[in-house]
């Protein structure tokens, strides 16, 4: 029976993720943002509860990809569409006969869930990421990307909104995604093995960090957190080597 446990929680995270489709089609970042982060927190457990309770299996690690690919990799794209809709203002609709109605700039925005299913479907091959990941998480791409729209949905901040809404910047930003979800960066892994301060330093800093920013600058703090994150790991590869 136990066994079960971790694939129950990922399909509540598969669940959730679905549920977050909808509202991000529908242009609810808030309630898409809200079951991501769901997601994303079961997720976490279903990968705890498996260590835990000794019943980790392929078909767990299968099922958990697959989840994370609609949480993690196709909400954050249909998001990324939605904004990109926002921003640029002035394209024009085209004869259904030409390109089935939808915009070409936008399109750029599924690029993610392309790049996140590349990445999940890496992960699962290589036996090397154990303690570490190489190349961003799905989960943390996602939380970059749905910040961007919380932040126009919260923060209320003029030129901030400006910056958000340029497609310029969108654009930079889903190619950035894109290249971080597959790039060959080691990044640590928020696993403890055990839990003194030495070897687990860089995590709970990090990890205190990530409390201050967030009550500092509430969801503004997310994208400079993966800033923060991906800075920290290099550093922190740099100091294992010397």
């Amino acid at each position: 029976m136990k066994r079960h446990i971790p694939n129950a929680f990922t399909l509540l995270n598969l669940l959730c993720g679905s549920i977050g489709v909808i509202y991000a089609v529908n242009g609810n970042f808030v309630a898409a943002g809200l079951f991501v982060f769901l997601g994303i927190f079961f997720d976490f457990f279903d990968g705890f509860a498996a260590r835990k309770l000794e019943v980790q299996s392929d078909l767990g690690l299968q099922l958990d990809s697959l989840a994370d690919m609609v949480t993690s990799g196709l909400v954050p794209g249909i998001v990324m569409y939605k904004l990109l809709e926002l921003a640029v203002v002035d394209w024009v609709e085209v004869d259904l006969s030409d390109n089935f109605g939808l915009p070409g700039l936008p399109l750029l925005g599924l690029l993610i869930p392309l790049a996140s299913a590349y990445r999940l479907a890496h992960f699962n091959i290589d036996t090397e990421q154990q303690s570490y990941f190489k190349g961003l998480p799905t989960p943390a791409n996602a939380l970059f990307i749905l910040s961007l729209a919380l932040i126009l949905e919260f923060q209320n901040n003029d030129a901030m909104n400006a910056i958000i809404l340029n497609k310029w910047f969108l654009m930079a930003v889903t190619l950035l995604s894109c290249y971080l979800l597959n790039s060959g960066i080691k990044l640590f892994a928020l696993k403890f093995k055990d839990y003194r301060f030495k070897g687990n330093a860089t995590r709970y800093i990090f990890i205190m960090l990530c409390i201050i920013l967030l009550i500092l600058l509430q969801f503004s703090a997310i994208p400079l957190l993966i800033l923060l994150y991906i800075a920290m790991s290099v550093l922190d590869n740099y100091s294992s080597k010397i």
